[in-house]
């Protein structure tokens, strides 16, 4: 149908694998983009694990959670930017160009943060590479596949020298593969037409189609390219103002800016970027155990993308925002619950003992001796002049332990008596149950949250104003994720991390609501309709009221009229 949204359920993606299997041409075409997935993945995963041992190499990093938040969020902060400048590179020079540049500035990035002799370095390290994966149509798929890679290939490192630096340096990798792969590639065949380079787009479809559906697909790209042009010609003359009292337009915008802004305020990116150190504050003490750990978050993220696949066309994209929100509301509240516990029940301090440590006794700590039965573990890890650590009992670590100042000489006197060392976390016997609240919020969210905001942000628009409303969206789940990422660090320690993670809850349920009440369905429908939808009814209190439109037209049953609330 004209307008209509094309659809992507579970036997398109395999009729896609199998045609790009059959014709190596396509499978290049694929295996070159589907890089790009993986290298931003990698990208945004990575220092999650590389940041444990960056905090252990630099004391500056360490002591102020500011730096550790920046180091995180600079391949957001970068994304942004090639948000910003993609399009562009793309419309006037073609995705070629434009992926070649992205692996050059991934390889230079990769390679000063895996040189990088302070903070500094690490912060301008990352690289803008949103625009590597413009390719591929399974982009959540691989980017959370290269987050899980990322995974593994930390834990692979924890135990070489260096660890951090080949952690991040092994990313300038695919980047070279990719560049090399691309200069063998050709334009697409899009580009190529808009140009007017319409026999070398010919020739390049005659790659990928067989002979009786070429003329097809060559009318398809013209209709396509002239309905394109006919569109971003008038897009010229769009104000904001045009976009706010355009009825249709501005509802959609509601909808779609609305989705970015709770995917990424629900906390997601704190989860992915901040798992490990996460997992420490629960009262993992190893680096390599909570890196492992992790393992499960990622892996679990990655697989949610490949469910989406199957549900977002039998469900609907309204009720799986909804029921994907209402999990991570339930997961949220268990991990306010495990934090609350782990922080309020931590061992005891008691007066230093221990002969390798009598000299090291944190200074806070000895000047309230006198009240020094008040001190528990999360008391010592809160002094500040100087930074001090938790060396556990040896025989349990729930038991009382000694408040010392934080350095690694202290550090590796007390891990050196099978000691168990806290500097980000407390001993906790419930800690584990924070793992089961993060796999619980993956489960719920990736399915759901996880791909349908950008669904939803490719369908409500009319096309005339899909391609600005679409860079709003983008521009707002960016900045949104930056600011997450940025902050999360410096909220558990202002407030802490139970109240944190309460924050993220209170504002997922907030997104429940925003969803039952500001987003339509859009699923199967025409853009003429979604359009006609916007402007008639705003809000729509019914899961299934799109479902019923389409079943009694197919049973060509009368349609019944349903009751909305006005916008």
């Amino acid at each position: 149908m004209e307008g209509g949204i094309p659809t992507a359920d579970a036997s398109a993606f395999r009729d896609c694998f199998n045609l790009a299997w059959t014709n190596p041409y396509i499978l290049r075409l694929a295996f070159s983009a589907g890089i790009g997935g993986l290298l931003f993945g990698y990208d945004t995963g990575v220092i999650s694990g590389a940041l444990l041992y960056i905090r252990d190499d630099f004391k500056e990093v360490d002591k102020k959670t500011y730096l550790q938040e920046t180091i995180v969020s600079m391949a957001v902060a970068g994304a942004i930017v090639g948000a910003a400048i993609g399009g562009w590179l793309n419309d006037r020079h073609g995705r070629k160009p434009a992926l070649l540049i992205g692996d050059l500035l991934f390889f230079i990035g990769a390679v000063i943060m895996a040189a990088a002799n302070g903070p500094p370095l690490l912060i301008v390290g990352p690289s803008p590479a949103k625009i590597r994966g413009a390719l591929v149509s399974t982009n959540a798929f691989l980017i959370t596949g290269g987050q899980f890679l990322s995974y593994l290939i930390n834990l692979a490192f924890t135990e070489a020298p260096g660890t951090w630096r080949w952690m991040l340096g092994v990313a300038a990798v695919p980047a070279v593969v990719q560049f090399f792969l691309m200069l063998y590639l050709p334009e697409s065949p899009r580009w190529l037409y808009r140009k007017g380079r319409v026999e070398e787009a010919k020739a390049l479809l005659e790659k990928i189609y067989p002979a009786h559906q070429l003329e097809t697909e060559m009318q398809d790209l013209q209709e396509s390219v002239e309905a394109e042009i006919k569109a971003t010609g008038s897009a010229g003359k769009i104000t904001y103002r045009e976009l706010w009292s355009t009825k249709p337009v501005r509802r959609g915008l509601i909808a779609g800016v609305g989705l970015q802004f709770f995917q990424q305020f629900v906390g997601i990116n704190t989860v992915m970027y901040y798992s490990p150190t996460i997992i420490q504050l629960a009262g993992i003490a190893s680096n390599q155990t909570a890196l492992l750990l992790s393992l499960v978050t990622s892996g679990l993220n990655a697989s949610g993308s490949l469910v989406s696949i199957y549900l977002i066309d039998r469900t609907g994209r309204r009720k799986l925002a909804a029921v994907s929100l209402s999990g991570v509301v339930i997961a949220l509240a268990l991990l306010c619950g495990i934090f609350y516990h782990t922080t309020t029940n931590s061992p005891q301090v008691t007066p230093t003992v221990s002969s390798y440590l009598q000299n090291y006794t944190c200074p806070d700590y000895s000047s309230v001796v006198a009240n020094a039965k008040s001190w528990d573990c999360m008391e010592c890890l809160k002094a500040s002049s100087p930074s001090c650590g938790f060396c556990a009992s040896g025989t349990d670590k729930l038991l009382p332990g000694e408040c010392v100042i934080s350095n690694d000489t202290v550090k590796d006197a007390c891990q050196g008596v099978d000691r168990l060392w806290y500097t980000r976390g407390c001993p906790s016997k419930t800690g584990w149950l924070a793992l089961c609240g993060l796999a619980l919020y993956i489960i719920f969210f990736s399915p759901g949250m996880g791909t349908v905001p950008w669904i939803v942000n490719s369908e409500i628009y009319p096309l005339r104003y899909r391609g600005i409303c679409g860079g709003i969206a983008a521009t707002v789940n960016w900045s949104s994720n930056l600011v997450v990422s940025q902050s999360f660090l410096s909220l558990t320690k202002a407030i802490g991390t139970p109240w944190t993670f309460l924050l993220f809850g209170v504002i997922a349920v907030v997104g429940v609501a925003f969803v039952l009440i500001c987003v339509p369905e859009t699923k199967g429908l025409p853009i003429e309709e979604i359009e006609k939808m916007l402007e008639d009814r705003a809000i729509h209190l019914k899961f299934w009221r799109n479902a019923l439109i389409i079943w009694r037209r197919m049973s060509k049953l009368p349609e019944k009229k349903f009751y909305f609330v006005e916008l």
